[in-house]
């Protein structure tokens, strides 16, 4: 059976408490992240699409930071907007400033909502992790 490590920095305690998911999962050589959202540092919704999104980004490099990873061991990752068309240059001109060539995998899909209303965006990724 592999064996499965939580990775849980502070700031996502009460999220994993409350609604019982990690930020992320080791498992094996992967880094599975949970969805993250763009809150500001308030816990809302940010008037501006690109400061949303670039929270979200941040929310991920925390999380992977927490992992002694960076945004380089990013190998895949699905984004789900709200108002695709709409939002979507401005979250690749954002998505810019973390992610670099060689581009990971990605996968944007359009919904309804997500589950903070508001939100105009949810990223969730997949990252290597060095093999020990």
């Amino acid at each position: 059976m592999m064996s499965r490590h939580v990775i849980l920095p502070e700031a996502n305690r009460r999220a994993y408490e409350n609604f019982h998911f990690a930020p992320a999962v080791r498992a094996g050589n992967l880094l599975i992240l949970s969805g993250q959202i763009g809150l500001d540092e308030r816990g809302r919704i940010p008037e501006s699409a690109e400061d949303e999104f670039r929270n979200a980004w941040r929310a991920i490099g925390t999380i992977l930071g927490h992992a002694g990873l960076d945004f380089g061991d990013v190998v895949e990752y699905t984004s789900y907007h709200v108002g695709l068309q709409a939002n979507l240059q401005a979250f690749m001109k954002v998505r810019d400033e973390f992610i670099a060539e060689p581009w990971p995998a990605w996968t944007a899909i359009g919904v309804s909502e997500l589950a903070v209303g508001g939100a105009r965006v949810e990223i969730k990724l997949v990252a290597k992790v060095a093999v020990e």
